[in-house]
């Protein structure tokens, strides 16, 4: 489970790395639940067979979907709610997650890093607190994270965006188990190869269990951040 990470502070990586053309209006670097961060997408009109249309856009959102049929007097409530991440178990199932799954709104998030707590020395010894950790790939290529995202229409009518991490089990993975509280299920976020971004934006509905899949842990540092 991931609840904090740092967004692209280069905007050429968007297109570099992730096929953007477009360069997206925001400027948080910190990105936490409920800040507006940037992640990619095939556009709304990919299927109108317009040649303007580009593969993919570049969009800002809120990072935590804000379900599907809120009412705008309702959505500081909706919003105390964790959507930030999605279990990939259960996202098909859940009203705030399922609509995306279904209509395959697949996006991918750009990230430099991800945070995760090690509760390790928690447990080694009293007193001590979580340390925060930061996950980079080895090679310095940012991040490609599966998410989903939808759209919600606030009180001036206006289409507002919003977008969630995928996530997965991590009881067994060489480098997540040792994260989060130990009474706990150990969770991952998905980090997709960048051979599978155009496949991630594309597949169809009942192909997308076949990407959630662990990214390798000797392509991942973890580093603990000073105090």
């Amino acid at each position: 489970m991931c609840s904090h990470y740092q967004t692209l502070k280069d905007a050429e990586l968007l297109l570099k790395k992730f096929g953007a053309p477009n360069k997206p209006a925001s400027r948080e670097y910190d990105i936490w639940p409920r800040r507006r961060g940037a992640f990619i997408r095939r556009p709304i009109e990919h299927d109108a067979s317009d040649e303007a249309v580009p593969e993919r856009e570049a969009v800002v959102g809120q990072w935590g979907m804000i379900p599907p049929g809120t009412r705008p007097e309702k959505l500081a409530e909706a919003n105390k709610k964790s959507t930030f991440n999605a279990r990939s178990e259960t996202a098909h199932q859940l009203w705030t997650f399922r609509k995306a799954w279904a209509k395959a709104q697949r996006c991918i998030i750009p990230a430099d890093a991800i945070f995760e707590p090690d509760w390790r020395p928690v447990y080694e010894c009293r007193g001590e607190r979580p340390i925060a950790t930061r996950f980079t790939r080895a090679d310095g290529a940012p991040l490609g994270i599966a998410g989903l995202w939808d759209r919600w229409r606030d009180a001036a009518g206006q289409l507002q965006e919003s977008y969630t991490m995928l996530t997965i089990n991590a009881d067994e993975d060489p480098l997540f188990r040792d994260y989060h509280q130990a009474s706990k299920e150990k969770r991952m976020i998905v980090i997709l190869p960048e051979g599978a971004y155009e496949d991630w934006l594309t597949a169809p509905v009942a192909d997308t269990r076949d990407f959630l899949l662990p990214y390798p842990a000797e392509r991942l540092v973890a580093e603990p951040q000073p105090k």
